[in-house]
């Protein structure tokens, strides 16, 4: 079937509402709109730009039904393929094209898919504490709101700062506002031995039936990684996340020979390309790819079909700097995806979900896209401009000499 709509405008709208967002805006002739996520933490400005500058006066006249053909368009039409910046502005262009199709077809996008193979999407959110007090009783407050998967971080004994884990016991925020980015001292020996009493006393304390997982965020050599892997497996874990920095993917081969502990690596990655290693050796468990940043809905489902093959399931990345946006249509891939496990969900302050009011719902452990046209998020423009973009920066890590670490 041919149309004969064509887009018509491309707009950028970047917000702060809390924590920044860069929203692609898609009008078509017929006077469809579509929304993509291209928040991209600490680099928003290169995308926007990238977008205002690069790939908005292509899109002008195109037929927004060619999502496929958009895609293949945009990737190759670039000599410099790939990278977080010109994925994740794809990405947001994928993203609103599908959206924009659900609303002409009446149509949720995972209908779009093939249609549901579950009934919801099992979420994960996090639990933090900078003592083993203070973690258990954040696990136990989301476990009474229905969390069935729990990631758990603390403090380090002897550091002050640990990425995203606050002192105070307030909840896991790692970005800071700010012109750079905090420094942190980071003790690797003191890690290891600690987290392993940590997760271990954890797990004798919820039983067996909560799923449990742990980020280690990149920070340890591959040998560190396996001895850590090892010292888990009491721990009986859902997965370890991102054991070490993996752009050389095969040392992960050394982490896999010395424990069975499931591990999760990805979220980093921007195409299945920097994927294909670590799966199709199953070096990993689960790939944590993205939609937002890996090219939007079109390219992770080839990532999720790769992985498939392979017997490795899918666990996307979602922080609060993930828009709701990128939420939603995650979550209509995660229906319609066979080998989709899990979605992280940090949830969002009360201000996030007046500018941006969605079909998607959180119960008992579990979310659903929802049933209206599209991807089921639109944005309340007005209320975002007046919320507009402050720099902020996730942190780094410096070793006790001062060296950086490796992530």
């Amino acid at each position: 079937m041919t149309t004969t709509d064509t887009i018509t405008d491309v707009d950028v709208l970047v917000t702060s509402p809390g924590r920044n967002f860069v929203l692609l805006k898609i009008t078509t002739a017929d006077g469809v709109t579509g929304w993509g996520d291209a928040t991209l933490n600490g680099r928003e400005l290169a995308v926007a730009s990238y977008l205002r500058d690069h790939l908005a006066p292509l899109l002008i006249g195109r037929d927004p039904a060619r999502v496929e053909d958009t895609w293949q368009y945009l990737y190759r039409g670039a000599y410099w393929r790939r990278g977080p910046v010109t994925m994740t502005a794809i990405g947001a262009v994928d993203t609103a094209l599908w959206d924009i199709k659900g609303k002409t077809t009446g149509q949720p996008v995972y209908q779009l898919l093939g249609g549901a193979v579950r009934d919801r999407v099992l979420a994960y959110t996090h639990a933090t504490g900078w003592d083993l007090p203070q973690l258990l009783e954040s696990i136990e407050v989301r476990r009474d709101r229905g969390f069935r998967a729990v990631r758990a971080q603390t403090g380090v004994p002897g550091l002050d700062l640990v990425y995203g884990v606050s002192r105070s016991g307030t909840g896991y925020e790692p970005a800071g506002r700010g012109a750079a980015p905090v420094e942190e001292t980071w003790d690797t020996d003191a890690y290891l031995r600690h987290i392993p009493r940590v997760l271990t006393r954890i797990r004798e304390h919820v039983g067996p039936e909560l799923k449990l997982l742990h980020d280690t965020h990149h920070r340890l050599t591959p040998g560190e990684a396996a001895r850590l892997g090892r010292a888990l497996e009491p721990a009986d874990l859902f997965w370890l996340e991102d054991v070490t920095p993996a752009e050389n993917q095969e040392v992960l081969r050394h982490i896999r020979r010395h424990t069975t502990v499931p591990l999760a690596i990805g979220e980093v990655f921007n195409t299945v390309w920097e994927c294909q290693t670590l799966i199709t050796e199953q070096l990993i468990d689960y790939i944590r790819t993205c939609v937002s940043h890996a090219g939007g809905i079109s390219h992770l489902r080839r990532i999720a079909t790769l992985a498939d093959l392979w017997q490795v399931r899918l666990g996307p990345h979602g922080p609060s700097d993930i828009s709701p946006v990128a939420l939603g249509a995650s979550l209509h891939l995660g229906l319609a995806t066979p080998n989709f496990a899990i979605q992280e969900y940090m949830g969002y302050e009360p201000l996030v979900h007046e500018v941006f009011r969605h079909a998607w719902s959180y119960a008992d452990g579990h979310l659903h896209p929802g049933d209206a046209p599209g991807i089921g998020v639109e944005i309340n423009e007005e209320l975002a401009a007046r919320h507009p973009y402050e720099p902020a920066y996730l942190p780094v890590a410096r070793r006790l000499d001062g060296s950086m670490t490796d992530w």
